[in-house]
């Protein structure tokens, strides 16, 4: 989803109504934001790694509600 909102976005700033790098700057910022995303995401599951020794979503239970 996010490849195809930067598409639009790098297209649309080609040839849209007012021509520029708007969209091109915009759409390296999405990119930014998906990475980071990603290396908090492997961060997460490097500490549940550390901590448990293991990735089997059936032996990590200190995730589920207690209540």
């Amino acid at each position: 989803m996010l490849n195809a909102v930067n598409i639009n976005l790098v297209a649309f700033s080609k040839y849209g109504f007012l021509p520029g790098v708007d969209g091109q700057i915009f759409t390296l910022f999405v990119m930014t934001v998906a990475a980071s995303e990603v290396a908090v995401g492997i961060a997460l599951l490097m500490v549940l790694f550390r901590q448990r020794g293991s990735l089997y979503i059936q032996e990590i239970t200190s995730l589920k509600d207690e209540s």
